[in-house]
């Protein structure tokens, strides 16, 4: 195991165990040998082996390093370039685990449930404040620790918008890439290969991860893009004629031929409490512009018994990358972007 670590690494950290291991990387629970912290340390293998996984480190570490104050966004403690200038490590906070292994265990008490979606709107409505999408919220992509605090991570597809005023005639979002979020948690306007989309996307991940937790189980496990707007139009409510126009233009041949009876959301969550049905409900709507926004959310009764929602921070600024995400450098411009943070901060 620790012959996957650079020996700079193991010198400074005494690695524990191996927590996950993804397409973009292995996570291990480490202690720092001079203050003893335990931490989370993810090696990303070949950050830099390809434009298109060299800005996906860099966005990770620009955007956690915007966001690193707030309480429910994991904080990024260090970064450290690898022997082989083409492996890079982050090293996080640690947190014992994550909802998705919460949810398999179907431990979670309601008291429970409420308490982190309600961190989980916070930590979302924070990053909307700056203007900024996550597009990738799944339950494994949000920490907890053994007390049930919250921390968002996974910020290697997040992207900065150029426009605050969603849905309304003059706004007209940047073209982003519709292959985002797990396919279990993608909004209908992804699903359908939408490049033009809004904060709306996270809304919806949201109503999914909500759903997922008050019945233990995914809403909408769908095997390919076509079987998830499969079970989408067979359980929700289809979008009007005027809707799929606006919205979905080209695919009204499509949703009528897939709408077809099936089980009502509320049927599926039947044994939900019915303030957790109804904010479901009102995040998963097939038009992004009925849907929820996260200050709406914030205030729903589901959530809404936290005393501490009543001084929520917000970003008082737009957040923008240093490299603007329509830019796209070669994986050695990224690199040497990341390795002058690496020196600045004094963390080799």
């Amino acid at each position: 195991m620790i012959n996957e670590l650079d020996s700079k690494i193991v010198k400074l950290y005494k690695i524990g165990s191996k927590l996950s291991h993804g397409a973009y990387g292995v996570v291990w629970k480490a202690t720092n040998k001079e203050t003893k912290d335990i931490v989370l340390l993810k090696k990303i293998h070949r950050a830099f082996g390809n434009p298109v996984d060299a800005r996906r480190t860099y966005r990770e570490v620009m955007m956690l390093r915007e966001f690193n104050d707030h309480s429910n966004i994991v904080k990024l403690l260090h970064i450290y370039k690898a022997a082989n200038n083409m492996d890079f490590y982050l090293i996080f906070e640690y947190m014992e685990g994550d909802l998705e292994l919460l949810i398999g265990h179907g431990i979670l008490r309601e008291n429970e449930k409420r308490l982190i979606m309600f961190q989980i709107i916070k930590a979302v409505l924070y990053i909307h404040s700056g203007n900024v999408i996550h597009r990738d919220i799944k339950p494994s992509s949000i920490l907890i620790d053994t007390r049930f605090r919250v921390k968002i991570a996974d910020f290697g597809i997040a992207r900065a918008l150029n426009c605050n005023k969603e849905c309304e005639d003059g706004c007209n979002p940047p073209p982003l890439t519709d292959y985002v979020v797990s396919c279990w948690y993608r909004a209908p306007e992804l699903l359908l290969g939408s490049k033009r989309y809004t904060r709306g996307v996270d809304m919806w991940s949201l109503g999914c991860v909500l759903g997922e937790m008050l019945i233990d189980k995914p809403l909408f496990p769908g095997t390919s893009t076509f079987n998830q707007m499969e079970l989408l139009l067979a359980t929700i409510k289809p979008p009007s004629s005027e809707e799929i126009e606006r919205f979905f233009p080209n695919y009204e041949g499509l949703f009528l031929h897939l709408a077809k009876k099936g089980c009502p959301l509320k049927e599926m969550l039947k044994r939900a409490p019915s303030d957790g049905v109804d904010l479901v409900t009102r995040l998963l709507v097939i038009n992004p512009c009925r849907r929820l926004i996260c200050e709406e959310a914030l205030y729903h009764s589901y959530v809404n018994t936290h005393e501490e929602n009543k001084s929520v921070p917000l970003l008082s600024y737009d957040v923008h990358p240093f490299v603007p995400d329509d830019i796209q450098l070669t994986a050695d411009g990224y690199r040497r972007l990341l390795y002058k943070l690496v020196e600045d901060e004094d963390v080799e």
